[in-house]
């Protein structure tokens, strides 16, 4: 019996097996009629190679859909052969900006679903074992910057929907997305959990008041009245927030910026007033109670009406402390909370925008005091959404141009950002000129580069140079772990810096060889020969730019991508040969 004579559904039980691969059925369908209908482009079989390659992406597609699973297949495999393609050429194209910002214009034209795109890219991110580390390094980059122009587009059709259509929790949910784009975090995750608090809260009222209104109806169909039902709520919800999940305000690391992020809030039942508030407000919506955000300087507040609703009166309501485990404060109360006097104008509520620039003005505050980040991504990320909101704001535009001039990077958008500033406001026209004059000049030594700077083993003035890329190293004094990834013959850093860090205590001070290296908490530093060591128990690098420098690691050591071989062309052997030395050719 042949396949042909086989009935159809164990026909198709035997094509769709996990072991048969997509130019199987390729073949397969190629022989006969009878085949090639059991293998039809809209059949389960395509259906079944494509789910099988691609389980991910199901979820785009409806089951009523008339789907040609064979030309889906085909886009796909497509796809994934031009997200290869240009993350490979990233490394040559960016190796010499430490973030780069430009050259995306080949990604936002592809002819294929983005979604596609980005599955590529999640599957070279997951790539397992230690090797492809710069085609994850760039995949990254990529998979950010697309996550990010989406949730930006997201952000934008936000806000221009009506007020009433924008929800405190949702807008809170795309400023976390866009700092987070990596994260899984969507809407409806983050939405299920605030109702499983919501479910938790009616329990506990329940057992006060069984007849209780918000028991009835569906969530935020309602508002209830009655000062005395609501109070029975927001009571219920201190119980649940604050005495069962033990939310608080987080006083001891109030300046983490995961204080701000809602999933993160939601995760460690810490925050910081704005954040503790949105979900607040949006549980005691959902029961019925309306309360209203208000911008209090220094310490974000909610509202609760006691008199006449929309009453202008400032003594009509109540203000809630949603950092303060929920407590109730009056007018005089809340001024002692900050420690002074302030108008009535404080006490107002805001919108759902006016929220939200609260929100990304604290990641600003907070981006600004990071100096570990070099790439500053929190403070870009940051302006990014401020001037989504406000994009002829003068202030955060120079910030923006000020920050990529000093990152070096992307000096044709710096130009755009000093001439929409110019057009804004022609009183900045000094700081304007003297950052476009600096700016035009390094865009000419960008022209004028050669190429990168080659350095040779072999050369007379690199004979004290002892150590080799790739090395895990220790340093002697302040105990890092780190990997080398560049070095000079002497210290190659200005006077000032010299002095800052006290290298003429070294016996050799700065005339001996100094390292590049990452180090284990992110960082990148500048390391005297003298105070580094090998270390007896080389163990990989978590630092963010690994990928950038190195393709492998192999459990000794890392080994150089293309583009940091061209620039030390004799490292890699001696690296090898210093390996087997110290750990033995085994280890190797």
């Amino acid at each position: 019996m042949g396949l042909t004579d086989l009935p159809g559904e164990l026909l198709e039980l035997i094509l769709c097996c996990d072991v048969l691969g997509a130019a199987d059925i390729g073949r397969v369908s190629c022989t006969c009629r009878r085949l090639r209908e059991a293998c039809q482009p809209h059949g389960k079989v395509w259906r079944e190679r494509f789910r099988l390659r691609w389980p991910s992406l199901l979820k785009y597609y409806s089951q009523t859909d008339g789907v040609s699973w064979l030309e889906e297949y085909k886009a796909r495999h497509s796809a994934g052969l031009e997200a290869q393609r240009i993350v490979a050429s990233f490394s040559k194209r960016f190796f010499s900006e430490h973030v780069p910002c430009d050259g995306f214009s080949d990604i936002e034209t592809l002819g294929c679903p983005s979604h596609f795109f980005e599955d590529e890219l999640m599957c070279i991110l997951n790539m397992e074992g230690r090797k492809g580390l710069t085609w994850k390094y760039y995949a990254k980059k990529i998979l950010y910057f697309l996550r990010q122009q989406n949730i930006l587009k997201n952000l934008k059709e936000y806000l221009q929907r009506p007020t009433d259509r924008q929800s405190f929790l949702e807008g809170a949910v795309l400023i976390d997305q866009y700092c987070n784009p990596l994260s899984d975090i969507c809407l409806k995750s983050v939405e299920a959990q605030v109702d499983d608090i919501t479910d938790k809260v009616r329990k506990v009222l329940r057992t006060k008041n069984p007849r209780h209104p918000s028991l009835a109806s569906k969530a935020g169909e309602v508002l209830i009245p009655e000062v005395e039902l609501q109070r029975q709520v927001l009571d219920a919800m201190n119980c649940v927030l604050y005495e069962q999940l033990k939310y608080k305000g987080n006083e001891l690391d109030y300046y983490n910026s995961l204080n701000s992020y809602i999933h993160q809030v939601l995760i460690r039942r810490t925050g910081i007033p704005i954040s503790l508030s949105v979900l607040y407000l949006t549980i005691a919506r959902q029961l019925g109670v309306k309360l209203e955000p208000v911008n209090f300087p220094s310490h974000f507040l909610l509202r609760w009406c006691q008199g006449k609703e929309g009453s202008a009166d400032i003594f009509d309501y109540t203000y809630i402390d949603a950092f303060g485990k929920g407590k109730q404060l009056t007018v005089k109360e809340c001024e002692y909370l900050i420690g002074h006097h302030v108008t009535e104008e404080f006490y107002g509520v805001v919108t759902s925008k006016e929220v939200l620039q609260r929100m990304v003005g604290n990641l600003l505050n907070l981006g600004k005091r990071e100096s570990t980040d070099q790439s500053y991504q929190l403070l870009r990320d940051s302006l990014d959404l401020y001037l989504a909101m406000y994009p002829d704001n003068v202030q955060h535009l120079m910030l923006q141009a000020r920050l990529y001039f000093h990152l070096g990077i992307w000096p044709e958008k710096v130009l755009d950002i000093l001439q929409h500033i110019q057009a804004l406001d022609p009183s900045q026209h000094g700081a304007v000129g003297y950052l476009v004059q600096h700016t035009l000049e390094h865009i000419e030594r960008r022209k004028e580069e050669v190429g990168p700077e080659v350095k040779h083993r072999s050369d007379e003035k690199h004979k004290e140079v002892c150590f080799s890329i790739g090395l895990i190293m220790k340093h002697k004094r302040y105990g890092y772990n780190c990997v080398i990834y560049g070095w000079d013959p002497a210290c190659m850093m200005g006077h000032e810096w010299i002095r800052n860090m006290n290298v003429h205590s070294l016996p050799h001070g700065p005339h001996q060889p100094f390292y590049n290296v990452l180090v284990e908490d992110g960082s990148c530093r500048y390391a005297a020969q003298e105070n580094l060591e090998y270390n007896s128990e080389p163990r990989e690098i978590p630092h963010p730019d690994i990928g950038r420098y190195f393709s492998e690691f192999t459990g000794i050591h890392y080994l150089p991508n293309t583009e940091l071989e061209i620039r030390y062309p004799e490292d890699l052997e001696l690296t090898r040969t210093t390996v087997q030395k110290i750990y033995g050719s085994g280890k190797e």
